[in-house]
C-alpha cells in the first residue's frame, strides 16, 4: 500500500514537475517568437514632418503595372504617354499577327493543294483579298509578305518591352529627383577672388547658394 502511494506520489511529482517544465517552455518559446516575429520597419521623415519618398518602391510599381510609379511619383500627366505609347505597339502587334495569321493560311493552302493535307486548309476559308495569289499559285509572294508580318510581330514585341523598360526607368529617375530641392532658394554668383600674397594671381570664386541660410562656395578659378 505504501508502495502504491509512493509510486502515485512519484507519478504525480514527475507529471507537475513536466507540466511546469513545459509551461516554462512554452512561455519562453511564445515569449522568442514574440520578439523574432516582430518586424521592425524603420520609416524615415524628412525635415518637414513628412514620409521621404521611396524610388524602390516607385521602380517596382511600374514594373508590375505600367504608370503605377508615376502615380506614386505624382507625376499623372506621363501615365497617358505611357498607355499611349504601349497600346500603340499593343495594337500594331495585334494587326500584324492577324494579317499573319491570314497569309500562312493562305500559303498552306496553296503548297498543300492537290495533296492529301489540303483538307485542312479549304480555299473558301481563305481571306478575299488573298485569294488573287492563291487562284495563281502565287505561294512565293504569300511566303514573303508572311515573312513580312512576321518580322513586324517581332519588332512590335520589341518596342512593346523597350517602352515598358523606358516606364520604369522614367519612374526610377523622378524617385530619386522627388526629395531633391528645386526650389527658388538654388542660385549661383561669380565673384573675384583676392589674395594677400603676392606670387598669388587675380582668380573667380563660384558661390552656390543652397537655401536661405548656406552658402556653398567653391574652389576659385585662376
Amino acid at each position: 500500500m505504501r508502495k502504491i502511494r509512493f509510486f502515485l506520489f512519484l507519478v504525480a511529482g514527475l507529471g507537475c514537475s513536466f507540466f511546469s517544465f513545459s509551461q516554462k517552455k512554452d512561455s519562453s518559446h511564445l515569449r522568442i517568437l514574440g520578439v523574432d516575429s516582430v518586424v521592425v520597419k524603420k520609416v524615415e521623415f524628412d525635415s518637414n514632418g513628412r514620409r521621404k519618398h521611396d524610388p524602390h518602391k516607385a521602380t517596382m510599381h511600374s514594373l508590375i503595372i505600367p504608370g503605377w510609379g508615376q502615380a506614386y511619383n505624382r507625376k499623372y500627366w506621363k501615365i497617358p504617354i505611357v498607355y499611349a505609347a504601349l497600346g500603340i505597339t499593343a495594337y500594331i502587334f495585334n494587326d500584324n499577327r492577324q494579317e499573319y495569321n491570314k497569309l500562312k493560311y493562305a500559303y498552306f493552302a496553296v503548297i498543300n493543294r492537290g495533296t492529301s493535307d489540303s483538307i485542312y486548309f479549304p480555299v473558301n476559308k481563305v481571306a478575299a483579298e488573298l485569294k488573287y495569289y492563291v487562284d495563281t499559285n502565287d505561294s512565293y509572294s504569300l511566303q514573303k509578305y508572311r515573312n513580312e508580318f512576321r518580322k513586324n510581330i517581332d519588332y512590335s514585341v520589341l518596342f512593346f518591352l523597350l517602352f515598358w523598360a523606358l516606364n520604369v526607368v522614367d519612374a526610377t529617375v523622378d524617385g530619386h529627383l522627388k526629395d531633391f530641392d528645386v526650389g527658388n532658394d538654388l542660385s549661383i554668383k561669380i565673384k573675384p577672388a583676392f589674395y594677400n600674397l603676392p606670387t598669388t594671381p587675380l582668380g573667380v570664386s563660384f558661390v552656390l547658394n543652397v537655401g536661405k541660410n548656406e552658402h556653398h562656395k567653391m574652389a576659385p578659378v585662376p
